[in-house]
């Protein structure tokens, strides 16, 4: 029987942990399925960066106990034996991320020794270290994925939109590229969170109500990070709940609906401002999203509207499901980090060089 990779996803708006079973040759997902986070969890997860060390040390060890015992439920679930587990990939919950401090830095949590005691296989983890080591950002890291999936077909934008949103440009004739392009979820769920007492806007159905402000939206994408050209990356907290009261005060807004929408909005519009300031005209052909964003129908009309020129369509058209992409990419980053073999695009991060990332646990 042929072995299976394992890849684990924990994205920055910490609501769960996506789990990915691949066959790697031929790449074929063959399972997945996200767990869902207690909200105690996920709100100690959000706030992390705050904590002191005692405490960060015992969420990290407290989070890679949680890990196994998700995998555990998960290969009974999918009747997979762990003796057919070649490797797992994991990424961890990034804690924090400032690769222009000082000391360039990244964090991500989640002790993977557990992992490995449960399955006896080699697991993967703390990817981003090494791009920082090597002069890079960190990030994004999916851009490897993107081109080792869809680099010999015609050019494509890969959109991804957890908490923040990020794309890769890949495809024949064109140098495989990307960086994060501004907020993605984290507004919308913060915003929904305080004025709806809801955790998201499902399929976008209350922002559909409202109407944007898009001249405010405008003066937003003129600040400085917009602006700068990629390689770019942000940290998890760039556009969360400071930002939220900073640029959307009052934070119970008179009518709820105008500032989803404004604020989906504003998450379409940073997307298709870096589409056509960073992105070669002969790659605005189609913008392919995934994550959990995609499923925000009213987001995926205002990208329409905002880049009319391109196709916008979802990775299930690709027969990959949105939210199964980046768990499966940490499964193929293990698997070839194993085998010694490069898993990395050092022009989306600027560094210095490919190389082999993350830290094996056997």
């Amino acid at each position: 029987m042929n072995k299976i990779a394992l890849g684990l996803m924990s994205g920055t708006s910490a609501d769960g942990l996506t789990v990915c079973a691949v066959s790697v040759r031929p790449f074929k997902v063959l399972h997945f399925k996200n767990y869902a986070y207690p909200a105690a969890l996920q709100q100690k997860l959000l706030n992390a960066y705050a904590l002191r060390a005692p405490e960060l040390s015992a969420l990290h060890f407290e989070l890679g106990r949680l890990y196994a015992s998700i995998v555990s439920k998960f290969l009974k679930e999918f009747h997979i034996p762990a003796k057919r587990i070649s490797v797992i990939g994991s990424h961890g919950q990034t804690v924090y991320h400032g690769p222009h401090d000082k000391t360039p830095n990244t964090l991500q949590i989640g002790e993977p020794s557990f992992l490995a005691a449960l399955c006896g296989c080699p697991v993967v983890s703390d990817f981003r270290a090494m791009d920082i080591a090597l002069g890079g950002e960190g990030a994004p890291l999916i851009p490897f994925f993107d081109e080792y999936v869809w680099g010999r077909s015609t050019p494509k934008i890969l959109l991804n939109v957890g908490g923040i949103s990020n794309f890769s440009a890949v495809g024949k004739n064109l140098k495989t590229f990307g960086f994060d392009a501004g907020p993605g979820n984290t507004l919308i769920d913060l915003a929904c969170q305080r004025l709806l007492h809801k955790p998201f806007d499902k399929n976008g159905q209350t922002a559909a109500k409202g109407t944007p402000d898009k001249k405010k939206v405008q003066t937003l994408l003129r600040q400085k990070y917009f602006l700068r050209r990629p390689p770019k990356s942000l940290d998890k907290n760039a556009f969360g709940e400071a930002y939220l009261t900073k640029h959307f005060a009052p934070a119970k807004a008179e009518n709820p609906a105008d500032l989803l929408a404004t604020l989906t909005y504003f998450t379409a519009a940073a997307v298709a401002r870096a589409v056509r300031d960073f992105v070669p005209k002969n790659a605005q052909k189609e913008l392919v999203v995934s994550g959990g964003g995609c499923y925000n129908q009213t987001l995926l009309a205002y990208l329409q509207e905002l880049l009319p020129h391109m196709k916008v369509t979802t990775t299930l058209a690709y027969g990959v499901d949105p939210q199964a992409k980046e768990s499966a990419a940490f499964a193929l980053f293990a698997w070839l980090a194993l085998n010694r073999k490069t898993n990395h695009c050092a022009y989306a991060t600027g560094a210095a060089k490919n190389a082999v990332l993350g830290k094996i646990t056997l």
